[in-house]
């Protein structure tokens, strides 16, 4: 396990270790989840601020670009990163 955080009191660090380790497989999941959109929020957020009057699809392409390599943006949906900076 990597070692905790230096912000962290290693008391703190005890109890959230124990108390992942008391949560189901499907609440582990959950937790993941809404860590995932939380970040999908402050990307697109960012995208926003940066790209003034994009339509839903653009924001979603821009989106799939931060994960998806240049090649799938455009074999799969037509989109050259590279032209829409």
């Amino acid at each position: 396990m990597a070692a905790p955080p230096a912000d962290t009191h290693p008391a703190i660090e005890s109890l959230l270790i124990a108390g992942y380790r008391k949560m189901s497989a499907a609440e582990k999941f959950r937790q993941v989840e809404s860590l995932n959109e939380t970040v999908l929020q402050l990307a697109a957020t960012r995208i926003r601020r940066e790209h003034a009057g994009l339509t839903d699809r653009e924001l979603r392409l821009r989106l799939a670009e931060l994960w998806l390599p240049s090649e799938t943006m455009r074999r799969a949906f037509g989109w050259k990163p590279e032209t829409h900076r």
